[in-house]
């Protein structure tokens, strides 16, 4: 067409050609690693496209490869709910527990011939990927496993991942998002160039670039992607395997790595063989996965709180190095626990560069018999957590020192407390700098306050501009101090506002979690706030009455006692209940002939309106029911919201009745 201006039909024709060829040598190049063309020649396909979208605006549409970079930076990401949970997997490290797991297979499901999948486990950052219609519409983090961050302009730019599927209906895929050492190298030497910071590993890299603000920066990091899990309208393919092969064939890419495995041995050597050989990938492994090939299996296997049942993964085994321990320095952690950190001469493992690594205690310190000066040996334990395994002793000069716990808090000067029987020395200072940050951190978490916007860059800015000086000053924030805060404005900021005035109408379990006394947890703090009633009786406890409440001791009776003892915290509860924090619970407790749901389980799917996941929970749990995440004949109810997801074909399937909204408030009304 060079010389003349096409026609409109033309045009329409010729972009049509020019997108499917272009998509084909994306996918050759990207996906298959079989570039048919040269790099000249699909710039050239890619301009030409550009100059006729360029004439007929009207004919761009949103799956255009040209539409993968261009948009203009974001000031946020908005968080997205997941439909169905990103669980997390247990881990294994050993072939002794893979054994075990496959013992607790043939437990679990009795008779039932079990297969396997193993899978590279690519140490990347997890992506739910949402298609309606055949075209990519939006694009979320795992985050938190329930919440994670739309980042769908970012997710563009990834050119192994397809804007378009030749699938109608709703698709959902998963994967993991990951740098290739290629990529991550380069990366480095620009940084490097420019005096930045370098990144540590290729994980932290993949992550950084996909929360950058501005896509045309991630699309210069050349992340890459592989998928492993999906959803068709709801529901599941039959096996593992079909879901790789149904992932293929939709355009996806998939770790050609994957294998099928008959028995636990075949998987056991398929481990074996990535272990020796994970240093010839092109991109960070740090163990494989192994699931349960029928998703029928893997659905009745179900899952505990936090991962399924059906599912684990085999970490590669721990890499060691050797380096110095220049010093041993002490942190201060939220609940003023002072621990002891090691300084080290950086040395490379596992991909990382290593310069420090926890030293957990002062009796481990001794036990261990690390002195600062030694030459230490250093592991990654599961390729994640660095530790001192110990000091290499014939390697000593004589000008080695040991290390001495100071008896005051490094960050504040408070006196250091360490009760008898413990291991580990406290800051008695609630107002600790080194506390602060943590503490409000912990008081805004969405398991506690649920403060959602309220994270580490913020928390640091009001910090430096002194804006809070304690935990209840965030009741206190003003619009126009807020808004001025790094890419804030006054939309922001009001939304923060908005959130924290919210945040007074939560349930006293909530704060009482908040709060972060030590040894009480979410649970604990649940019946804590249901036992008394609220926050003055409880802080009012003496250790017998506490005694009487549900999983507590002595000494978390004791730790209760002493931290409501504290004439900083008792000022803290005053500020706390003067800004409106609400104190005391409107419905009491289910007694133990009144929780009428005992036995019950229930489990819950999709949005519901009039509850947040987690109060919908506390209200079954409040009265004597329990909460799983996975349907199975076992389910007494399946609670349903807005855009319920596969587990509500599950339990059409198992029978298992279900309860709408409206009836699942009468049925706690009731109870």
């Amino acid at each position: 067409m060079a010389g003349k201006i096409p026609t409109r039909d033309q045009a329409a024709r010729r972009i049509e050609a020019l997108r499917r060829e272009i998509v084909y040598h994306e996918r050759k190049y990207y996906i298959d690693n079989d570039p048919q063309i040269s790099d000249a020649e699909y710039d050239g396909l890619m301009k030409e496209l550009e100059s006729l979208e360029a004439l007929h605006p009207d004919l761009v549409s949103p799956d255009s490869p040209t539409r993968r970079v261009g948009g203009a930076p974001v000031e946020s990401f908005a968080a997205v709910r997941h439909r169905i949970p990103m669980m997390s997997l247990d881990n294994v490290f050993s072939v002794a527990d893979l054994e075990e797991f496959g013992r607790r297979m043939e437990k679990l499901l009795p008779g039932r011939t079990v297969t396997y999948v193993a899978e590279l486990k690519i140490d990347g950052l997890g992506i739910s990927l949402l298609y309606r219609d055949g075209r990519l519409v939006r694009a979320v983090t795992r985050g938190d496993g329930v919440r994670g961050d739309d980042v769908t302009s970012n997710v563009r730019t990834i050119r192994s991942l397809p804007l378009a599927i030749p699938e109608r209906g709703e698709v959902e895929a998963r994967g993991e998002i990951y740098m290739p050492f290629e990529s991550f190298q380069a990366l480095n030497r620009e940084r490097e160039k420019e005096d930045e910071p370098l990144f540590a590993n290729p994980r932290n890299a993949a992550a950084g670039s996909i929360r950058q603000l501005d896509p045309r920066i991630v699309a210069s990091r050349r992340l890459d992607a592989f998928l492993y899990w999906l959803t068709v309208d709801g529901s599941e393919p039959a096996s593992q395997w079909e879901t790789l092969t149904t992932l293929r064939r939709l355009g996806f890419k998939t770790n050609p790595e994957s294998r099928r495995c008959r028995s636990l041995a075949e998987v056991t050597a398929y481990w074996a063989e990535w272990t020796e050989n994970r240093d010839a990938l092109a991109y960070d492994a740090d163990g494989i996965v192994i699931k349960v090939d029928a998703a029928d299996l893997r659905a009745d296997l179900g899952a505990t709180a936090k991962a399924p049942r059906g599912a684990v993964a085999f970490k590669f085994p721990a890499r060691q190095a050797t380096t110095r321990l220049l010093d041993i320095i002490v942190q201060v952690g939220r609940t003023g626990a002072l621990t002891p950190v090691a300084v080290l001469e950086p040395v490379l493992l596992s991909g990382t560069t290593i310069s420090r690594a926890t030293l957990h205690n002062e009796d481990e310190i001794k036990r261990k018999d690390i002195r600062i000066g030694d030459t230490v040996l250093v592991e990654r334990s599961g390729d994640v957590i660095p530790k001192i395994v110990g000091p290499m002793r014939e390697r000593r000069n004589g000008r080695e020192r040991a290390f001495v716990m100071p008896p005051h808090c490094p960050a504040c000067g408070s006196a250091a407390h360490r009760p008898e029987g413990e291991a580990v020395a406290r800051c008695v200072n609630p107002s600790c700098p080194a506390r602060l940050r943590e503490s409000i951190l912990h008081f805004a978490g969405r398991r506690a306050m649920d403060i959602e916007g309220l994270g580490e860059a913020l928390v640091d800015q009001l910090l430096a501009a002194k804006l809070v000086a304690s935990v209840p000053d965030i009741y206190g924030l003003k619009l126009d101090d807020v808004a001025a805060l790094e890419r804030m404005g006054s939309k922001s900021a009001q939304n923060l506002l908005d959130e924290i005035e919210a945040s007074k109408k939560n349930d006293p379990a909530r704060l009482v979690f908040a709060l972060g006394i030590r040894h009480v947890g979410e649970k604990l703090a649940r019946n804590l706030a249901a036992h008394f009633g609220g926050l003055e009786a409880l802080a009012a406890a003496g250790e017998e009455a506490l005694l009487e409440v549900e999983e507590i001791g002595s000494i978390v009776a004791e730790s209760i006692v002493f931290f409501f003892r504290q004439p900083e915290n008792r000022i803290l509860l005053d500020r706390l209940k003067a800004a409106g924090v609400r104190f005391r619970s409107e419905k009491p407790a289910a007694t133990a002939s009144g929780a009428v749901l005992a036995g019950r389980t229930f489990v819950l799917t999709g949005r519901l309106a009039s509850f947040s996941r987690d109060e919908a929970k506390a209200e079954i749990e409040r009265r004597g029911g329990a909460v799983t995440d996975s349907v199975s004949k076992k389910t007494s109810f399946l609670v349903i919201g807005e855009e319920a997801g596969s587990k509500l074909a599950k339990a059409e399937k198992l029978g298992v009745p279900t309860l709408t909204e409206t009836e699942f408030r009468e049925l706690l009304e009731r109870a």
